[in-house]
Formats: C-alpha cells, sequence, structure tokens
C-alpha cells in the first residue's frame, strides 16, 4: 500500500496538485503556526517562517510546499489575503481587526 496522498485544491479553482498527506500535514501546521504567532504575515516571509517552525529536516522544496497548501488553505478558506495594496499577506479567516 503507497503513501497517503491529499489532492490539493485551488481557490481560483484551477486544478491542485496530488501531495503525500504527511508533507502536507507538516507545512500546513506550520503555516497556520506562522500566522498565529504574528497574527498576520507577508506571503514573502512565509516560507522562511515555515522553514524555522519545522522540527525535522523536510524532503523538498520547502517554496513549492508552502505555496501549494498556502493555496489549497486559502481555497478551503482558513487563511485569507488581507486586502490592501502592497505585498501578499495573510492571516486566518475571521482574524480581521478593522
Amino acid at each position: 500500500m503507497g503513501e497517503e496522498r491529499i489532492l490539493t485544491l485551488h481557490p481560483e479553482g484551477k486544478s491542485g496538485v496530488n501531495i503525500s498527506r504527511a508533507k502536507y500535514d507538516v507545512i500546513r501546521a506550520a503555516i497556520l503556526s506562522a500566522i498565529d504567532a504574528r497574527g498576520e504575515i507577508a506571503f514573502g516571509d512565509l516560507a522562511a517562517a515555515v522553514a524555522a517552525g519545522l522540527a525535522e529536516p523536510f524532503a523538498g522544496s520547502i517554496g513549492w510546499y508552502v505555496t501549494t497548501v498556502k493555496l489549497d488553505l486559502e481555497a478551503r478558506q482558513e487563511i485569507e489575503r488581507v486586502p490592501g495594496r502592497g505585498p501578499q499577506r495573510l492571516r486566518r479567516v475571521g482574524a480581521s481587526r478593522e
């Protein structure tokens, strides 16, 4: 029996990708932890924050997995882009501080 996989979603309805469930879970937890620690985070800072938050070495491109899982979390409405101009910033859905 092969490793469990998950088909990711895309917020614009584009085709997702089929990735390892274990890698998805590790990156998802690290993304949510990085956002929770800061309230919101610039997308440009996310990969470094995720890498710093991993307890074990990660086999694969952290940047690619972060982007893929970030899009999936947006599509599942767990995180959202902060409205406004400038670099993309992310926060948990419902975390508006207006």
